[in-house]
């Protein structure tokens, strides 16, 4: 069981249409070697916390570029906490300004990644903090 994958859920919340970057992101991932789970579009917070649990995955990452962060995101880790998901990192990535980032941290989001992040700093950043069964064997 040690060369179990990392298992990511991918997820473009709320209205957005727009969708090229959670995939250039779920590609980015799954070439770095990680299980990718890739939700779709216009996924609401139940939703997205429902397939995280049934996928039982160790990272979500949220793709929003609506403004709709300040809703979303909050309902997401409050579900997180109801189904006693704590291990669960949550990272964001898309438009979000640069005075909801603190606000954020504190709902317990592990990292935003704006655009024109590296995909070698994502992939970094979660190899880093997934703890437990699902990380890679070394080599």
């Amino acid at each position: 069981m040690a060369d179990m994958k990392i298992r990511v859920l991918v997820a473009k919340p709320g209205l957005d249409g727009h969708d090229r970057g959670a995939k250039v992101i779920a590609r980015a991932l799954r070439d770095a070697g990680m299980e990718v789970i890739y939700t779709g579009l216009r996924q609401t917070p139940e939703m997205i916390v429902s397939a995280a649990l049934q996928e039982d995955v160790q990272v979500i990452g949220l793709s929003i570029l609506s403004g709709a962060h300040n809703a979303i995101v909050p309902r997401v880790m409050d579900l997180l906490k109801q189904n006693k998901m704590d291990d669960v990192i949550v990272v964001l990535g898309g438009i979000i300004p640069n005075q909801d980032i603190d606000g954020m941290k504190k709902l317990g989001v592990a990292a935003i990644f704006q655009p024109g992040t590296a995909m070698d700093d994502i992939v970094q950043f979660i190899r880093t903090h997934v703890k437990g069964p699902g990380v890679p064997a070394a080599g």
